[in-house]
């Protein structure tokens, strides 16, 4: 209750002294008062609309930020971050497609190499003579031997589907049980992730040689090119990982600074202050004070 009537008499006051002598007030207390009530509400409604006018909408910074990372803080003042936030987003960008662009570059690298010194049919005739070697008659239930000859074992046209049921075949027995894969159709990405991956592939490079009768084991060594190729193939693979890595970097930067500016547009607003005060001037031999309704920024 004190704190209203010390509040009203400031009003009262203020509103007395902003005037002339003698030019609005009759002198009489009931009158007077109704007229500075009545100046001090209208004081107040012009006031807080300016107010509202400078408050922050979270929901808007959010947005904003979401769509541009940094603009949500620049909407509620926050300069420094939204300068942090930016460079983020372009950093982050600027990483992604270099590492992208070097890892495509890498992967034409190694699979001309592939397209050089791996044969899918040199693999396939190798497969073939070793399962024929413990089963002469193991393939003829599967496809005829003129099939085989035609269209298996020639450089330019291996048959996929006939090359998968012989690796299949060839599972059944103890020296092919290391065939846990089927050669995936030449120009996929399984196809060139299998050659330089797993052993089986081993007998299909160039150096392992062309002699299909040659022998080899699980747990021999391997050529000099599988290894190379391997390590080329890595090397693609850790620019598309530094890349995947800054593409997500780039999706967290829009949801953390949307976040950030829709709590900063709600810290914004609970900075705002109103003060009343009174000003005065003197002009000539007449003193005049002036109410005043002062929006306040706390920073």
């Amino acid at each position: 209750m004190i704190k209203n009537i010390f509040f009203f008499m400031i009003a009262f006051g203020s509103v007395i002294f902003s005037q002339e002598e003698n030019n609005y007030l009759s002198g009489s207390l009931k009158n007077d008062s109704h007229f500075v009530l009545s100046e001090f509400a209208n004081l107040q409604i012009d006031d807080n609309i300016d107010i509202l006018s400078k408050r922050k909408t979270p929901i808007i910074a959010g947005l904003m930020s979401f769509a541009i990372p940094g603009a949500g803080e620049i909407y509620t003042e926050n300069y420094l971050k939204a300068g942090i936030f930016a460079a983020i987003e372009v950093g982050a960008i600027v990483i992604a497609v270099i590492n992208n662009g070097k890892g495509d570059d890498q992967t034409e690298k190694f699979e001309s190499f592939a397209h050089e010194h791996w044969s899918a049919a040199r693999y396939a005739k190798w497969t073939f003579n070793n399962v024929d070697k413990l089963n002469p008659n193991l393939l003829e239930d599967v496809v005829r031997m003129d099939y085989y000859n035609k269209n298996l074992f020639n450089e330019e046209v291996v048959n996929y589907d006939v090359l998968n049921e012989l690796e299949n075949e060839v599972t059944s027995f103890p020296a092919g049980q290391y065939y846990s894969h089927r050669l995936e159709r030449f120009g996929h990405q399984q196809y060139y992730e299998m050659i330089g991956k797993y052993s089986q592939f081993n007998v299909g490079w160039d150096e392992f040689g062309n002699d299909a009768n040659k022998e080899y084991n699980y747990g021999d060594p391997l050529v000099d090119q599988f290894h190379f190729y391997s390590k080329e193939r890595g090397i693609a693979n850790d620019f598309y990982n530094v890349s995947k890595w800054a593409v997500i970097a780039v999706v967290t930067n829009h949801f953390v600074s949307a976040i950030d500016a829709a709590w900063s547009a709600s810290k914004y607003n609970k900075k705002l202050k109103l003060n009343v005060s009174i000003q005065r001037e003197n002009i000539g031999f007449v003193t005049e004070y002036f109410p005043q309704l002062n929006l306040k920024l706390n920073l």
